[in-house]
C-alpha cells in the first residue's frame, strides 16, 4: 500500500488515483448530507405551517361541518385540537400592482393546530376583534410593495362570484373586501408567495358560504400518534365522502421533488467516481507491468493465475478503501464543523443545512468499495499465463 515503487511515474499515478477516490468520497457525502439537511429542514418548516392531518369533500370545494362530525372530533383522544378552515384562490390589489394568491380563513384557535405565528417577520397575527385585517407572505408583500400598518390604502381582497349569467360589472362578477395588513410571515418561497390569511368569517363572506361551510378541517394530533395510522383508520370512520390527508400526503410534491433531486445528484456524483476510479485501474496496470518479473518468479514457484490477479484485486481495493476512510473523515468533520459554526449561508440568517448520518456514511461506502472492487477486476483481468511469459 505504502511502499514507493521503483518508478516515480507509477508513485504519481498512485497518488492521483488515492486523491481522485478522497475527492469523489468527499463530494458524495457532502451531497447527500445537504440533501438530508434539506429534506430536515423542509420538515421543520412545514412544521410550523401545515397541519398534522387535513379533512377534505372528495367532491366540490366544500362540505359543511354537521353536529355529527363536529362531536366525532371532539371525542377522538388522538386529535389535540382542530380548526375549520375555508381556502380558495383570489385576487389581490393594491395600489397599482395586481397578485393572484389564495385567501385563507382561518378561526380563532388555528394558533393551536399550526406555529405559524412563529414565521411572523414583523407585525401580529390576526387580531379576533377586528375581522377586516389579514396576514400575508413576506413574497406577496414584497410584489406588492406592502407592510403592515398600510393606513393610506387597504389592501383589496376579491374572489370570483359562484354562478352563471352574464357579467356586466367588476362588482357583479366579484365579492370584495378591503383589509388591513397586521403581519408579515416568512417561509419557504412556495408558502411565503402563496396565503393571505385572514378571519374565518371574513372568507366566508367573501366565498357567500354559510356559517358551517368550510373547505377543509384540519388536525393537530397528540403527541406519539402516528399520522399515516391515524389517517388510515379515521378515513374508514368518516367514510368516502372525504379524505384524509397526511402532511407528507398534502406536500407530496416537495418531497417527491427532493427524493429526485437526491437520486439525480447521487448518480450524477457516482458517474464522476467511476470516472476517477479509471485512475485507480491505471495504477494497477502500471503496478503490474512494474512487477511483471516478480510475477514470472512466481508463476514458476507454482502460483496460479487466479491467485495473482487476486494479489493486485487486493491491491486495488486497498487503495479505494483507504481513499474512502479519508474522504469519510473529511467529509464528517466538514459537516460536523458547518452544523456547529455555520460557515455557509443561504441567507444572512439562515445557514445552508447539513445534516450528519450514518445512512448516508453507508452508501457511500458501499458505493465506492463495489466500485473499486470492479475497478480492481477490470485491471487484473491483464493478468494471464501469455503475459507473463513474455
Amino acid at each position: 500500500m505504502f511502499a514507493k515503487s521503483g518508478n516515480n511515474t507509477i508513485n504519481i499515478i498512485t497518488i492521483i488515483a488515492s486523491f481522485g477516490v478522497i475527492v469523489g468520497s468527499l463530494a458524495l457525502f457532502i451531497i447527500l448530507s445537504g440533501f438530508s439537511g434539506f429534506k430536515s429542514f423542509t420538515n421543520n418548516m412545514l412544521d410550523y405551517s401545515d397541519p398534522d392531518i387535513k379533512i377534505t369533500a372528495v367532491k366540490g370545494k366544500s362540505f359543511f361541518i354537521s353536529d355529527a362530525i363536529t362531536s366525532l372530533l371532539k371525542s377522538t383522544t388522538e386529535i389535540k385540537a382542530f380548526a375549520p378552515v375555508v381556502e380558495e384562490r383570489a385576487f389581490l390589489q393594491y395600489k397599482q400592482r395586481d397578485q393572484i394568491a389564495y385567501v385563507k380563513g382561518v378561526s380563532d384557535n388555528y394558533m393551536s393546530i399550526t406555529r405559524i405565528d412563529s414565521t411572523l417577520h414583523v407585525g401580529q397575527w390576526i387580531d379576533p376583534d377586528f375581522i377586516n385585517t389579514a396576514v400575508i407572505g413576506f413574497g406577496i408583500s414584497d410584489k406588492l410593495s406592502l407592510s403592515i400598518l398600510n393606513f393610506g390604502e387597504p389592501l383589496q381582497i376579491k374572489v370570483p362570484k359562484a354562478g352563471t349569467g352574464l357579467i356586466l360589472s367588476a362588482s357583479s362578477a366579484f365579492n370584495s373586501a378591503d383589509v388591513q395588513i397586521s403581519g408579515v410571515y416568512t417561509g419557504l418561497e412556495e408558502f411565503a408567495n402563496k396565503y393571505v390569511f385572514v378571519n374565518l368569517t371574513l372568507a366566508q363572506k367573501l366565498l357567500s358560504y354559510e356559517e358551517n361551510q368550510v373547505s377543509s378541517i384540519e388536525l393537530r394530533l397528540q403527541e406519539n400518534v402516528n399520522p399515516e395510522a391515524f389517517a388510515k383508520n379515521f378515513q374508514k370512520v368518516l367514510g368516502n365522502n372525504f379524505k384524509v390527508a397526511t402532511k407528507t400526503q398534502f406536500n407530496a410534491i416537495t418531497y417527491k421533488v427532493l427524493n429526485t433531486e437526491r437520486l439525480i445528484s447521487y448518480l450524477i456524483f457516482t458517474l464522476i467516481i467511476i470516472i476517477a476510479l479509471f485512475n485507480v485501474i491505471g495504477a494497477i496496470i502500471m503496478m503490474i507491468i512494474d512487477k511483471k518479473q516478480n510475477l514470472k518468479t512466481l508463476f514458476n514457484l507454482g502460483v496460479t493465475i487466479k491467485e495473482i490477479k487476486r494479489i493486485f484485486v487486493l491491491q486495488g481495493f486497498l487503495l479505494t478503501v483507504f481513499g474512502l476512510f479519508i474522504g469519510l473523515l473529511m467529509g464528517t468533520i466538514l459537516i460536523l464543523l458547518q452544523k456547529q459554526f455555520a460557515f455557509f449561508m443561504i441567507t444572512q440568517s439562515i445557514p445552508y443545512p447539513v445534516e450528519f448520518s450514518f445512512m448516508n456514511l453507508f452508501i457511500v461506502a458501499i458505493t465506492i468499495s463495489i466500485l473499486g472492487f470492479i475497478a480492481s477486476k477490470i485491471a487484473s483481468s491483464r493478468i494471464s499465463a501469455s503475459f507473463i511469459e513474455k
